[in-house]
C-alpha cells in the first residue's frame, strides 16, 4: 500500500492536471512537439545548446530555433492549437510573442475548435502576420517576402505602420521597390500553389483547416 507521502505527491499531481480541467492525455497536448518531419534536414536548437536533428515526438522547449535545409521539412504543434509547417531553407525562432521567421517559407494555421484570446503574429523583416482561425502562407527569400491568406482574414502590419488585410485566395509581396496587392489569385494560380506546394503535400500529420482551402477556393488534391 502507498505510503501516506506518496499519496500526497500523487493527490498534488492530480489535482495540477484534473484541477485545471485536463485529462491526463489533454494536459500530454500542451507541451509543444514536432508532429512530423517527412523529409531532412531539419533542426531545433533549444535556448542555450547545440542545434540537433528534429525527430517526430520531440518536445520543444521555450525560445527554441527551428531550421529546414532543403528539401527538409517539418511540422509543429504548439499548446494552444497553432501549427505550422516549415521548408524552404527556413529558420525560425519561437518566443512568447509568437513566431519569428528570417527565411524561408512557412504555413501556419489555428486547428478548428482551438481557443485563442489573441490573433497568432508571425513577425518577418518586413511587417507582421496577424491570424485567428485562419491559415497563412509565408515565404521569404531575397528578392522579397509573400504573404498568402489560403483561408480567412490575414492582417499583414508593415514596418512602417501600413495595414493590409488579405482574404482568402488573396497575396500581398514586398519588393525592393515597394509593396504590391493585395490580388486575388486567379484559380490556375491556386490551383498550381495546391499541387506543387512543399508544405500542403507530402506529410503524413494532418492538416486540420486542408478541406477548409479546398472547400472555400473550389480546389481538389
Amino acid at each position: 500500500m502507498p505510503s501516506r507521502p506518496l499519496l500526497a505527491l500523487l493527490g498534488i499531481a492530480a489535482i495540477s492536471v484534473f484541477g485545471l480541467g485536463l485529462t491526463p492525455a489533454a494536459a500530454e497536448r500542451q507541451v509543444p512537439r514536432v508532429l512530423d518531419v517527412p523529409t531532412r534536414p531539419a533542426f531545433i536548437r533549444p535556448p542555450g545548446t547545440v542545434e540537433r536533428q528534429a525527430r517526430a515526438g520531440q518536445v520543444i522547449a521555450p525560445l527554441s530555433q527551428l531550421r529546414t535545409q532543403k528539401p527538409g521539412r517539418l511540422q509543429v504543434l504548439l499548446a494552444d492549437g497553432q501549427s505550422f509547417r516549415l521548408g524552404g531553407n527556413a529558420l525560425l525562432q519561437l518566443d512568447g510573442a509568437g513566431l519569428n521567421l528570417t527565411g524561408g517559407q512557412i504555413i501556419a494555421w489555428i486547428n478548428p475548435g482551438a481557443v485563442r484570446r489573441q490573433p497568432l503574429k508571425i513577425r518577418t523583416r518586413v511587417g507582421t502576420a496577424s491570424i485567428q482561425g485562419t491559415t497563412v502562407f509565408i515565404e521569404d527569400q531575397p528578392d522579397g517576402v509573400l504573404f498568402l491568406s489560403w483561408e480567412g482574414s490575414v492582417e499583414v502590419t508593415t514596418s512602417d505602420g501600413t495595414v493590409y488585410t488579405l482574404s482568402s485566395g488573396e497575396v500581398l509581396r514586398a519588393t525592393p521597390d515597394g509593396w504590391v496587392g493585395p490580388r486575388r489569385l486567379s484559380p490556375e494560380e491556386m490551383r498550381q500553389r495546391r499541387h506543387r506546394s512543399i508544405l500542403l503535400n507530402g506529410f503524413e500529420a494532418p492538416m486540420e483547416t486542408l478541406s477548409v482551402i479546398e472547400r472555400e477556393l473550389g480546389l481538389t488534391p
